[in-house]
């Protein structure tokens, strides 16, 4: 493939991510409806976790991370040493077509036990979750619930297939969520650098 061919493939799939934050819904936006319930839960000193199953979890892992280097005790669930959750403290899970039976039940665990539950999906409609969330973040993207037409760009086929608008979306979502972060938390980039690891 020339580099030409590579950058129009490029443009194009970062077109389709970008379509996502524009399309209208009644929702409020995710990048608002995160960064407060991320800055609430900093101001009162609670913890935060994340969760997610397959590559949504691969993309919560990595906002897990940036949550660490913004200063914020950020736990994913099921690593070893993740704590219990109470009352101060955030669960951010994802259920991008609505439910997935693992994301169900620690949402349930999370609010059970006092603690606030912040969804993200792109069927609020549907599902078990939503009724344990106390916010929901709307991203308006296919997921593998409808994964039906091409949206290949005159490709003939799709370019992000099987849930991967729904994806890179969360993650271009997370860099905006930690780039607004850093502003409201008071945090320069010398002092976020200083927290990344060096073990690596």
């Amino acid at each position: 493939m020339e580099h030409a061919q590579m950058s129009s493939l490029a443009t194009d799939i970062c077109n389709q991510i970008s379509s996502v934050f524009v399309k209208p819904t009644s929702s409020p936006p995710p990048l608002a409806v995160m960064v407060d319930e991320i800055s609430v839960v900093a101001a009162r000193g609670g913890k935060i976790f994340l969760y997610g199953v397959g590559r949504e979890g691969l993309m919560l892992k990595a906002l897990c991370m940036r949550l660490a280097h913004l200063g914020l005790p950020a736990h994913y669930v099921f690593d070893m040493p993740t704590p219990p959750i109470s009352a101060p403290d955030l669960l951010i899970a994802s259920a991008g077509p609505g439910s997935f039976a693992t994301v169900d039940a620690i949402c349930g665990v999370a609010k059970s036990n006092g603690g606030r539950v912040l969804l993200l999906t792109a069927q609020p409609e549907f599902g078990l979750a939503v009724k344990w969330a106390s916010a929901v973040a709307y991203i308006p993207a296919k997921t593998m619930a409808d994964d039906g037409d091409s949206g290949g760009g005159g490709r003939g086929r799709q370019l992000l297939p099987m849930g991967s608008l729904y994806e890179g979306a969360m993650f271009v979502l997370f860099e905006m969520v930690v780039f607004e972060l850093a502003v409201v938390l008071g945090q320069s980039p010398d002092a976020i650098r200083a927290r990344h690891t060096n073990l690596e």
